[in-house]
């Protein structure tokens, strides 16, 4: 059994993931931020935090080792650069990118303590793509990849880290892309295998970047987007 932190488990992707790792008889430390949660999965515990909270970040919660983290929390706002305040900007990137710093630096004495330690980080398809209105989410997301392959570097062969870049996937936090047959129609054909992603689809590769399945896999990009990034139709 591994011991698992997921930073955002209460919805979408992180909520997806902490319920098959737990299902899986894997401990699974799971966070909230704005709805309280609970499980009646034995392996499954919530606990409130904000990573945006001044001074240190409260994980008593955890074991002295922890084998895997995920930082799952993110945004979404689509609108033309010219209408996109400096405060934006650095609002996106608190909690996208100095969020999770605060966390991997809370976190890492116990992720060196275990034999199989991963993170797993998030970003998105726009970053290397390059999509219009995409530029407060690629900014951040950019300087995710750029902390993925700098930390993969640092901490091996210690500690493995690796990003997800997902193409559009049906979450909360994209229920305004998806809230029309006509939207849902639309994104689908965008993509070579006719369809948009799935929460379980970024939750099975995550599960993997955290297992010893993929203990010869650090420091990369990985782009689960139905071809979108690579292929033309």
């Amino acid at each position: 059994m591994a011991n698992y932190l997921i930073i955002g488990a209460s919805s979408g992707i992180g909520f997806q993931l902490a319920a098959q790792l737990s299902i899986a008889g894997n401990q699974v430390y799971g966070t909230f931020n704005k709805h309280q949660l609970s499980s009646e999965n034995q392996f499954l515990e919530y606990h409130f935090l904000n990573v945006l909270e001044e001074g240190g970040l409260n994980l008593d919660f955890l074991p002295d080792s922890i084998d895997g983290l995920v930082y799952c929390p993110g945004s979404i706002s689509l609108r033309p650069f010219e209408r996109i305040k400096s405060d934006d900007f650095i609002a996106d990137y608190e909690l996208q990118v100095i969020g999770a710093i605060k966390v991997i630096q809370a976190v890492l004495p116990k992720l060196k303590q275990s034999s199989n330690a991963s993170i797993v980080l998030f970003s998105t398809i726009a970053v290397q793509t390059g999509l219009p209105f995409h530029s407060l989410v690629s900014a951040s997301k950019g300087a995710i990849e750029g902390l993925t392959k700098a930390l993969a570097a640092e901490y091996s062969p210690k500690i493995r880290v690796n990003c997800i870049a997902p193409s559009l996937t049906d979450t909360p936090l994209a229920a305004s892309l998806l809230n029309t047959d006509q939207k849902k129609e639309a994104n689908a054909i965008r993509h070579p295998l006719n369809r948009y992603g799935q929460a379980q689809d970024i939750a099975n590769l995550a599960e993997f970047l955290l297992s010893p399945k993929s203990s010869w896999i650090t420091g990369q990009i990985h782009k689960i987007d139905g071809g979108l990034s690579t292929l033309k139709k």
